[in-house]
């Protein structure tokens, strides 16, 4: 069993390492090649994890999660370029998805009003931002649904066969 960490501020990578109820050791073994003196490092914030290293631990810990926060906290492309997308229950992901779409058909006429002439005129550009917030907001709540389903799918919540099935099926169409 291994030892529980007192420290308060524990690292997302930390966290989801004592998730699983692994020593560095025992994660190290289950790693192959992520040596446990490096987990210490990067869990001590000593060193940054390398893009290779987040793949393995987010596909052993089961937190696909861990691969987006890496990009957009970590990685300094990622940072300008990538939002970090919280993990969510579907309930709150499905209940954000019908707000937004709600309110999408009033959105949409007033986004053609705006943009009919090819020019955002300077008494258009409040609801035009507003738009593009509630866009960002609809991005950010499908990256949430998309998480949802690979942390299900790694967790065995998902039948990983019947899912891959049902989406090579849809490629065909």
């Amino acid at each position: 069993m291994a030892r529980v960490s007192t420290k308060e501020n524990k690292n997302i990578y930390q966290q989801l390492r004592e998730a699983q109820k692994w020593s560095r050791e025992k994660a190290s073994e289950e790693m192959e090649g992520i040596q446990a003196d490096r987990i210490e490092r990067i869990e001590s914030g000593k060193s940054i994890a390398h893009p290779d290293e987040v793949v393995i631990m987010a596909e052993k810990y089961k937190a696909p999660q861990l691969c987006n926060y890496y990009c957009a906290n970590e990685c300094e492309i990622g940072k300008q370029y990538v939002p970090e997308v919280k993990m969510k229950e579907l309930t709150q992901i499905v209940l954000e998805m019908l707000s937004f779409l709600n309110s999408a058909k009033k959105k949409q006429e007033r986004l053609i009003e705006i943009t009919a002439d090819g020019q955002i005129e300077e008494d258009e550009i409040e609801d035009f931002i507003d738009i593009q917030d509630g866009l960002e907001k609809m991005s950010l709540t499908v990256e949430s649904l998309r998480l949802w389903s690979e942390k299900m799918l790694a967790e065995g919540k998902i039948d990983i066969a019947a899912y891959n099935q049902a989406k090579a099926k849809r490629k065909d169409r």
